[in-house]
């Protein structure tokens, strides 16, 4: 249980870290609109998915390719669920805040 916990953290901590630094860069920097905006936020978008890919998929492929079925539906089952909770607590402070 400790590393679905831990992969679903650094998920949650990853996207928590993306946006602070977002919205920091927002309020901080002007506003310029040009091209090189977009390709950043593709680039964001393409290096998330690649990030998120890893902490939710890599440990379940591995176990699934030794043959290990049914480990690796549970091992994924609890970093999503473990990451449903995160989520579940984002939306709780969206209205407590």
């Amino acid at each position: 249980m400790k590393k679905p916990f831990l992969y679903a953290l650094v998920a949650a901590v990853y996207i928590v870290t993306l946006v602070l630094l977002i919205n920091t860069a927002t309020s901080i920097l002007p506003s310029k609109d040009n091209i090189v905006m977009p390709m950043a936020m593709l680039s964001l978008f393409v290096l998330s998915v690649a990030v998120m890919g890893f902490l939710f998929f890599y440990e379940p492929l591995s176990l699934f390719i030794e043959n290990k079925r049914r480990e690796a539906v549970l091992f994924f089952a609890k970093v999503i669920g473990i990451f449903a909770c995160f989520l579940l607590i984002f939306v709780v402070l969206v209205f407590l805040i």
